[in-house]
């Protein structure tokens, strides 16, 4: 997986590349962090987002908390696959997608 952020003053975009999973979402969590503090605007660009597991589900769920207490959060460039993982798993209700 790579992280690749982008800031500008109180918004990041984090575009996250390759296979969110077990191995992987404690580095993304780390990240998430670090680098929201402050910020109002959080997005995910998911583009080259290959796979997502629990794991990285469980990691975005936590920012989303968080940026509930402090802006938004929206989510980005989700391919068909990562789309359905997050209508079956019902995160397409609790997440901001476009």
């Amino acid at each position: 997986m790579k992280i690749h952020k982008t800031t500008n003053q109180t918004a990041i975009t984090l575009a996250i590349e390759g296979r969110l999973d077990t191995t992987t979402a404690p580095e993304l969590e780390t990240v998430v962090r670090n680098e929201i503090n402050g910020i109002t605007d959080l997005t995910f660009d998911l583009k080259a987002l290959e796979y997502i597991s629990s794991a990285g589900l469980r990691v975005l769920l936590a920012a989303q908390k968080i940026m509930n207490k402090q802006g938004s959060m929206v989510i980005t460039g989700c391919n068909d696959e990562i789309l359905e993982i997050f209508d079956i798993t019902g995160f397409s209700d609790i997440l901001t997608i476009q």
